[in-house]
């Protein structure tokens, strides 16, 4: 049974993000590393990213609309990010970024809502 074009976006925009957050942030672990070093490891991981960013972006144009796309782009950065700081820089999620984290996926209902 062949995936729809929309679970193929979403599981793409999934996978994609989490080498993006990794790319972004795998590095505050390191803070001895130059600089430079984990510049370069950061652009290899993107490579990544872009690899599978694209795609996703390609197959979900037309099931949903560029803004539906960046919409769902940032909800699963959220989600991605909120379990990336927490399983792998060991940092718990306070009330308040719940909190803000919630009401920016609230606003981003408003991209899908249909009068």
């Amino acid at each position: 049974m062949p995936i729809s074009p929309a679970l193929s976006t979403i599981l793409l925009l999934v996978a994609s993000n989490i080498f993006m957050t990794f790319a972004w942030y795998g590095h505050l672990k390191f803070k001895m590393e130059k600089l430079w070093v984990v510049i370069l490891v950061s652009w290899g991981i993107a490579f990544f990213e872009y690899c599978l960013m694209v795609p996703a972006n390609r197959i979900g144009y037309g099931t949903f609309s560029a803004a539906q796309l960046k919409t769902i782009q940032e909800v699963i950065t959220l989600v991605v990010f909120v379990l990336f700081s927490w399983l792998y820089l060991g940092e718990a999620l306070k009330w308040q970024t719940a909190v803000g984290f919630t009401l920016i996926a609230c606003g981003a209902g408003f991209v899908f809502y249909k009068p």
